[in-house]
């Protein structure tokens, strides 16, 4: 079964679920060959990206953010990046006849062992090469911490809120501020931390700060360990979906009440810059 995406995009435990996935796979393996089935993605291939990636070794797959980085060897470019958009899918095939069972297959890249390959109906992903160090390529260059690194602190955070009037919610979405986070897991880590979403930066006291880091990275940490959400049809390498969907303490259920045990209120929804923020309408504040 491949890995699947669809609406939302995968945020960073569902990315971070796809690299655990492919490491087996393809860590230190060689590619022998690669196949483009069209020109572009959400954008072009770079000039001469198959014939490079053809005898690199992969050394390792890391994530930045919600970007999959292969590390390579033997070869010109020093990574191959690759960002899954709302619908991107790897899937390893051991046998030619898996993969003909796979549809909207873009991309081919085979081993000695057996193919991968990247489906995408929504072509909403892309793949780029990168020379030098991740951090000079211009996808990368301008993303802040890693959310489950030691560089963020309720120090860092309390920091960059300094004279800031911008709701918590819409700053936590800023991948510049704060790498790989999305809409899904900053409502839960919101509602862990008693924030309410509409809350402006600067109004957030240092004790708020230390419990909103804290959980942020409890949050993170547990969809990580339970495989990602699986909204529609996400499913990891091996076919099987995530199940941290089943935890949502306020994504998702506005009406519902409070899962806390003598709360009385209940779940709302508000729209922020376009998205649906969910929460609780007597524990945030």
């Amino acid at each position: 079964m491949p890995t699947r995406y669809s609406l939302p995009m995968p945020e960073l435990p569902e990315v971070e679920t796809v690299r655990r996935g492919l490491t087996p796979y393809i860590e230190g393996q060689t590619i022998r060959r690669v196949r483009l089935m069209r020109r572009n993605l959400r954008y072009p291939f770079p000039r001469g990206f198959a014939a490079t990636l053809v005898g690199a070794r992969i050394e390792c797959l890391q994530r930045r953010a919600k970007y999959l980085l292969a590390v390579l060897a033997n070869s010109k470019a020093d990574y191959w990046l690759s960002h899954l958009g709302m619908s991107g899918r790897f899937l390893w095939c051991a046998t030619p006849l898996m993969i003909k069972q796979v549809r909207h297959v873009h991309v081919q890249l085979e081993f000695d062992e057996g193919t991968l390959i990247y489906s995408d109906p929504r072509r909403f992903g892309f793949m780029d090469l990168v020379y030098g160090t991740p951090d000079d390529h211009p996808r990368l260059a301008t993303l802040g911490v890693e959310p489950l690194s030691r560089t963020l602190t309720p120090a860092y955070l309390e920091k960059a809120a300094a004279h800031r009037k911008i709701p918590i919610k819409s700053a936590l979405l800023d991948q510049r501020l704060v790498a790989g986070l999305g809409n899904i897991y900053v409502c839960e880590a919101l509602f862990d931390a008693h924030i309410h979403p509409q809350r402006v930066m600067s109004a957030i006291s240092p004790a708020e700060w230390q419990r909103l880091t804290t959980a942020i990275k409890q949050v993170l940490r547990a969809a990580v360990k339970a495989g990602g959400s699986s909204l529609n049809d996400f499913a990891d390498i091996n076919g099987q979906a995530g199940y941290f969907q089943h935890r949502f303490k306020v994504y998702g259920r506005a009406g519902a009440p409070c899962v806390h045990r003598h709360c009385r209120g209940r779940i709302k929804s508000v729209k922020q810059a376009g998205r649906s923020s969910f929460y609780c309408s007597f524990c945030q504040i």
